[in-house]
């Protein structure tokens, strides 16, 4: 289970110190499905973030018994001076994954071909995407995390991660920050709504989404 309690989130600004996540709470367990609904700057990414380990609450209790990926086809992890390749082998082992195993899949499901051995700075946005969720799903996490719509690469591309994420490993649980409701409701059996820092948690999706449609209408 992966547990937030009470976590408060501030950042410093010019105009002084802003509270971007207020007292939120939420838990997920073993194969749940958690739609994040919420407005542009409400704090989605970071309650991403928070959850995953790539950044600290403010104050508050996180409690992680269950391993969280990192935001799908997030690319910020990657040193860019470095080749596709090289990045796959020193994440392979921060995670202590065996290496060449992991570098066959990476390399047949990016489609990268002989870019793999290129450094990551001659990248396109969407070979870095390609690159990262390969990436993501050679490692076997019990939560992924999704923030937004995955829409990385062409169509074949986007049905293999369809049968990767939902089908292969339908019994991990996710969590998936998204504006769009048939995404959500097609994946979660739940959702919570962010506003002004607070966590709305619902038992239905449908139950989320009327209170989010009213909340910014």
């Amino acid at each position: 289970m992966i547990e937030l309690c009470d976590v408060n989130k501030f950042y410093r600004t010019r105009k002084g110190r802003r509270q971007i996540l207020d007292s939120v709470s939420l838990s997920i367990a073993r194969g749940e499905k958690l739609g994040i609904l919420g407005r542009n700057g409400a704090g989605k990414s970071t309650l991403i973030r928070i959850i995953s380990g790539a950044e600290q609450p403010t104050d508050g209790l996180v409690r992680r018994s269950m391993s969280a990926s990192w935001p799908l086809a997030y690319t910020g992890a990657f040193q860019s001076a470095l080749s596709g390749l090289d990045n796959v082998r020193f994440i392979c082992r921060i995670y202590g994954v065996p290496v060449e195993e992991r570098v066959a899949f990476i390399q047949e499901f990016s489609d990268l071909g002989a870019y793999l051995y290129e450094p990551i700075n001659t990248y396109s946005a969407g070979m870095r995407a390609r690159l990262a969720f390969a990436v993501s799903m050679s490692i076997e996490f019990d939560c992924f995390l999704i923030d937004e719509v995955i829409s990385v690469g062409d169509s074949r591309f986007h049905e293999r991660c369809r049968v990767e994420l939902f089908e292969k490993r339908a019994d991990r649980a996710l969590i998936i920050v998204s504006h769009d409701a048939a995404y959500v409701r097609a994946h979660c059996d739940r959702a919570a709504v962010l506003i002004q820092g607070k966590l709305h948690n619902f038992d239905s999706t449908d139950e989320a989404f009327e209170f989010y449609d009213k909340s910014v209408a």
